[in-house]
């Protein structure tokens, strides 16, 4: 590799808007993230759906057995 021309490998803090953070590392010393492996459902096992203006129901109608 060439020296100087890459940029510093930091010690990286990750916060996560359900408030989770851990370190890690990175080129950037602070990350924000959305979602992470404590609210995320695959590694939680709970299913958490996010509903704006009505769509599952809507889909729930549309699709529904009757």
């Amino acid at each position: 590799m060439k020296k100087d021309i890459h940029p510093d490998y930091l010690d990286c803090t990750v916060t996560c808007a359900c408030g989770n953070t851990f370190v890690t590392k990175s080129n950037k010393a602070e990350l924000r993230v959305d979602i992470c492996s404590n609210c995320h459902p695959f590694f939680t096992g709970s299913e958490k759906i996010v509903d704006s203006a009505g769509r599952v129901e809507k889909f729930k109608k549309k699709y529904s057995m009757q």
